[in-house]
């Protein structure tokens, strides 16, 4: 039997992905308590600020100099997936769309012909940590939808399917199904010119949590085209056909078999990416994705023209009111709230 784990790899950052992803990156962040103005109650000196990706202290600034996260940055071309763990994200772009969102919640945002948006992390407990942990991943578009009207998309935790099986012996193997079916669990769909929106693109996105020995089969994708790719951050290692794929390690496999999973010592965290390629030339400088490079050229030439419908926000890092619960005010000025707490999701260990 041809081997079924066709190449594994150790995770870089961002994490290697394949057509028609683009980018992926896992930020875990121990954020301390917060202070008055959301931000972390700890000493920034030290830091560069508008810059910090240090990690100083299991945590950074990123972009942000009072909050942590990134302000107002524009993008074309593509679509952006967030997937938050643990802790919050304040939303907030050129549509005059706004959210706050996390704790299992998920927003899909298809930049297209061009948005700008603003993610900051607001620390909103004063009396505890603000643990956050999630995933943004880049998932390209095709030429024909690379202009399309920007599409804000939210799917919350409560409404994302979870499958749960135990095998044999009683260990659990859990799935959160984000995108792509999944043995009659169906996601809320995605955006509407998402790539992941055309049945034949098999487009899947799930995250793995199997305890210590478990065992689950991973079914087939639907044909030889898809590429697929497991992502093992968390634990020990994941058995894949009697493979081990040790945590931090990514594996390209087989498509198109079933696959024998099974969590190793201390159980094991996963996310895979699926998708058919796309399949066309792909050009990209900073936050554009287009075809050539003339479409880069026409992207930032639009940008200084039209800054995507300008920024209505008073700051470049605009966050909510603290009392504010989860919710999204959508462009056309529809308001869902979600409440504070959606259903549990414990997230990975942080650092130390």
């Amino acid at each position: 039997m041809a081997a079924r784990v066709l190449h594994t790899f150790p995770l870089s950052t961002p994490w290697q992905t394949l057509d028609p992803f683009l980018f992926v990156m896992h930020h875990r962040d121990a954020y301390p308590r917060g202070n008055a103005e959301l931000g972390p109650d700890a000493p920034l000196a030290g830091r560069t600020l508008g810059n910090d990706f240090s990690g100083a202290g299991g945590w950074s600034m990123y972009h942000g100099t009072t909050v942590p996260g990134f302000p107002g940055h524009p993008h074309r071309g593509f679509e952006t997936i967030t997937y938050v763990r643990a802790g919050l994200v304040d939303h907030a772009d050129s549509l005059g769309a706004a959210a706050r969102y996390g704790r299992g919640d998920t927003q899909w945002l298809t930049a297209g012909a061009g948005v700008v948006h603003a993610e900051m992390f607001p620390l909103l407990e004063r009396d505890r940590p603000n643990p956050l942990e999630l995933f943004q991943i880049w998932l390209n578009l095709p030429a024909a939808d690379k202009l399309a009207e920007p599409h804000f998309t939210m799917l919350w935790a409560e409404e994302t399917p979870r499958l749960v099986t135990a095998d044999e012996e009683g260990r659990t193997t859990e799935v959160v199904v984000i995108a792509g079916e999944l043995a009659g669990h169906r996601p809320p769909p995605p955006p509407p010119r998402s790539w992941a929106s055309r049945p034949e693109a098999d487009v899947a996105l799930w995250h793995l949590t199997l305890d210590a020995g478990a065992r689950w089969t991973l079914p087939p994708a639907a044909g030889p085209a898809t590429r697929r790719v497991l992502y093992v951050f968390a634990g020990s290692w994941l058995s894949v056909d009697g493979q081990e794929v040790g945590a931090g390690h990514g594996a390209l496999v087989e498509p198109t078999a079933p696959l024998d999973l099974a969590g190793g010592d201390g159980g094991v965290q996963a996310l895979l990416l699926q998708g058919r390629p796309i399949g066309e030339p792909v050009a990209r400088y900073g936050p554009f994705v287009m075809n050539d490079e003339a479409g880069i050229r026409q992207a930032f030439a639009d940008y200084r023209r039209t800054r995507f419908g300008g920024w209505p926000w008073d700051r470049d890092d605009p966050v909510h009111d603290p009392a504010e619960p989860r919710f999204a005010r959508h462009a056309d000025g529809r308001v869902d709230r979600r409440g504070r707490t959606p259903a549990p999701a414990p997230a990975t260990p942080l650092p130390a």
